[in-house]
């Protein structure tokens, strides 16, 4: 796009579409369509968004109406934001990591070896409630391991396959084959995000979870992050930042540390502002533990919502809205536009 952009302008953008066709079996395939043409003409522009066509001053890569901005992958955050991570990584081809049934096994075939389960979530967990469990051996003696048949057993697996692998990195990971391959669990509570979620919810369900329960790569982690950090990243302006930035997987958002959240503008709210930020945030949080019955797939459908997490979300919405300074009016597209003109004068400043 930087090549693209010194020569053309885009004069019209058909967004994201579902392709069809008549075909039996066909692909789930998501298309855009682009017109541009030299940069010294000036046509008018517009975007064709389902059934919406608007008259637009300008289209950028990103095919919203605002400055020419390319988001460049970030080792930290623009603003002054805690850092994102991914979870811990096995690298053991399932060797570390037991069902809800190996662990009913477990239970009474091998007493020794509970004390090493922890509950193991990713992003599919987080959201649907479901639980699986790994071998924790992190602080496991040398003892405690040889003491028990089975953690034995997962042991030598996981060294088999690490051993047999074509990567080097791998490879040498088999001399310690009772921990998992990347470490990356922290020892406080840390915000989960997870790194694929459905295009059909309006809010990206995240949540707080304990530092007893392991999580994998296929979620992200926020260490020590705040309710006000929850509020802000549970809020629509976070959300319609991500719509617009994020990769997709088929039309579902694929949420990115270094382009997502590293890129993403911080308001600049008063201590007033966070403290009304933080109190709507508990709020949903609140309404969210009445349905301890509902996942977060559940409460996040926006056909089975329930009434009163709508009304806390809205109302987060507004005082996040206002901490930006954003008219309550504005559309998700105006938005967008205001946060990549902050993010240009941030990184005009050196972020």
């Amino acid at each position: 796009w930087k090549s693209l952009l010194a020569s053309v302008k885009i004069d019209f953008a058909y967004r994201t579409f579902k392709w069809s066709n008549e075909a039996k079996g066909k692909a789930a395939v998501h298309c855009v369509i682009i017109g541009f043409s030299a940069k010294s003409l000036t046509p008018v522009r517009f975007i064709i968004d389902g059934e919406d066509r608007t008259e637009v001053k300008n289209i950028n890569p990103y095919l919203v109406n605002a400055p020419d901005v390319l988001m460049t992958s970030q080792k930290a955050p623009v603003c002054d934001a805690p850092k994102m991570s991914y979870g811990s990584m096995p690298i053991d081809e399932g060797a570390l990591i037991l069902s809800e049934e190996e662990k009913t096994q477990l239970e009474s075939a091998d007493q020794k070896a509970m004390k090493f389960l922890r509950k193991y979530i990713g992003g599919e967990e987080l959201i649907n409630n479901r639980v699986r469990w790994c071998l924790w051996l992190k602080d496991a003696s040398s003892s405690e391991m040889r003491a028990s048949k089975f953690i034995l057993a997962r042991i030598d697996r996981c060294k088999k396959f690490r051993s047999q692998s074509n990567r080097p990195q791998t490879k040498e990971l088999a001399g310690t084959s009772h921990l998992f391959g990347e470490i990356r669990q922290p020892d406080s509570t840390m915000l989960v995000l997870p790194k694929v979620s459905s295009e059909n919810r309006n809010y990206l369900p995240i949540g707080f979870v304990s530092p007893e329960v392991i999580v994998n790569g296929s979620a992200l982690i926020v260490p020590d992050a705040s309710t006000y950090h929850f509020g802000i990243l549970s809020s629509s302006v976070h959300n319609h930042w991500m719509r617009a930035i994020c990769g997709r997987m088929k039309s579902d958002y694929q949420y990115s540390i270094h382009i997502v959240y590293n890129n993403f503008p911080w308001p600049e709210a008063t201590d007033q502002q966070k403290t009304a930020i933080e109190k709507a945030a508990k709020a949903v949080l609140t309404v969210r533990e009445k349905s301890p019955d509902s996942n977060l797939a559940d409460l996040y459908d926006p056909r089975t919502m329930p009434p009163e997490l709508l009304k806390a979300h809205k109302t987060l919405d507004k005082v996040v809205m206002q901490a930006y300074g954003f008219s309550l009016k504005a559309s998700e597209a105006e938005i967008v536009a205001a946060l990549m003109e902050r993010y240009q004068a941030l990184i005009g400043k050196g972020g």
